[in-house]
């Protein structure tokens, strides 16, 4: 008994270390410019054959851009409060959908956020298995004393 246990555990584990974890996004609206709405992906680098969109500015950029661009802030120095920002990066390497997953307590604070994601420019296209695919990407940040930084 304890021979087919252990033959079953290993065959299982074999098994499952060699499939590949794929997360695919359900997307149940119209979105202007994507490739393909039942085949937009969450990739992870980290995972053979994924590779994320990639920004065409870096993270410290898009802090710089956040901490002075908004508007927001400057009126509210004091502001503190959280928020997540989901794109859709599509085939093409085009945001094809900017939009706060996780609102701010402000709706314009939310709009001047949505603006400066739009304002980056092209992408680099995620891949799946060497395909260019749609993808989603997820930015968590904390505001602190009216300035940004990224979770």
């Amino acid at each position: 008994m304890k021979k087919t246990t252990l033959i079953l555990l290993t065959t299982f584990l074999g098994l499952s270390a060699s499939a590949q974890f794929v997360a695919k996004m359900e997307v149940k609206e119209d979105i202007q410019g994507i490739c393909d709405k039942n085949e937009v992906y969450a990739l992870f680098p980290s995972f053979k054959g994924q590779e994320e969109a990639i920004c065409p500015v870096t993270k410290e950029e898009i802090l710089q851009k956040l901490n002075t661009e908004v508007s927001f802030l400057k009126d509210n120095p004091k502001y503190k409060d959280t928020g997540m920002i989901g794109l859709i990066i599509n085939c093409k390497g085009e945001v094809v959908k900017c939009k706060m997953d996780n609102k701010t307590k402000s709706a314009e604070l939310d709009k001047q956020i949505e603006i400066v994601f739009n304002s980056l420019g092209s992408w680099k296209a995620g891949k799946l298995n060497g395909k260019e695919v749609d993808t989603s990407k997820l930015f968590s940040f904390k505001i602190k004393n009216g300035k940004f930084t990224f979770d």
